[in-house]
């Protein structure tokens, strides 16, 4: 499989265009890159001779085979070339053969980094649920923040309310930053106790991230937070930028305001005072 630079293909094209037409558009560069889209386009449709006749928009077309596909993504990635969005697109377009292909590579340990990130990227695209427990046991075993747990969790939460259940399933076995994020996901989901104690408990458990744990029980919506957030909002503690988040989960949660305090000496105070 051929790793073809596309992108350094447009450049040579984008600059024999600008030579061509340096005289009519007279250098005037902010016109020229607002005709930028149209001159992409126009290289997608012209038969080129590094494709052997071939528009680029027409090249990764010709091939129907989701597994070959994803190999030759693959591919791209060893070599270092900037991977075709064309040949992204050709494979979500493949619909089911390509989430087939797709859903072993997120944990293949001898596929590049880089595609194993791109596979859950496009079955997102896909929709595809069929990754559902493999990236809930992913983040349950992680024991520092990670790139893949993240897009892990981004997928997770747009599977819906399906993955609740498997989420809460796991907690038993997650540690601290598993259940940070698991926090992050089913905060989105209302109306569970059991997702409400996992809020609290990152609240009130993760003090240097107060902000980030009160803005999750602000989203969930649950009242019986206002006591431990007013709490924490009056603690000495609290640093100013936790305290403005503090206080405005409490009142998307329609509790009282907490007195106004006096934050001087706080970096984070001061700095925001200069500005």
């Amino acid at each position: 499989m051929k790793c073809i630079d596309f992108d350094k293909q447009f450049e040579r094209y984008t600059r024999a265009w600008m030579e061509k037409n340096a005289g009519k558009y007279k250098n005037n560069m902010d016109q020229i890159e607002a005709m930028m889209p149209d001159i992409y386009m126009e290289f997608l449709s012209r038969p080129a001779q590094w494709l052997d006749g071939k528009t680029p928009e027409a090249y990764f077309e010709q091939y129907a085979d989701a597994a070959m596909l994803v190999a030759w993504m693959c591919e791209y990635y060893r070599q270092g070339v900037p991977v075709p969005d064309l040949l992204l697109e050709r494979i979500t377009a493949l619909g089911a053969p390509a989430e087939q292909a797709l859903l072993p590579l997120p944990f293949d340990a001898s596929a590049p980094h880089e595609a194993s990130l791109t596979a859950i990227s496009l079955l997102r695209e896909l929709e595809s649920a069929a990754p559902m427990q493999a990236y809930i046991d992913f983040i349950a075993a992680l024991t520092e923040p990670d790139e893949k747990g993240d897009m892990c969790a981004e997928s997770l939460l747009t599977m819906g309310g399906a993955v609740v259940e498997p989420i809460l399933a796991a907690l038993p076995g997650a540690g601290e930053t598993a259940r940070d994020i698991f926090a992050d996901v089913l905060s989105n989901f209302p109306g569970d106790a059991r997702i409400f104690d996992l809020l609290m408990e990152r609240f009130m458990r993760c003090d240097d991230r107060r902000a980030l744990f009160a803005s999750y029980l602000a989203k969930f919506g649950d009242d019986r937070a206002l006591g431990a957030l007013n709490e924490a909002a009056m603690a000495e503690d609290t640093n100013y930028l936790d305290y403005v988040e503090i206080v405005n989960a409490i009142d998307e949660l329609g509790g009282e305001r907490p007195p106004e305090r006096e934050f001087h000496g706080d970096p984070y105070y001061e700095s925001l005072k200069r500005l």
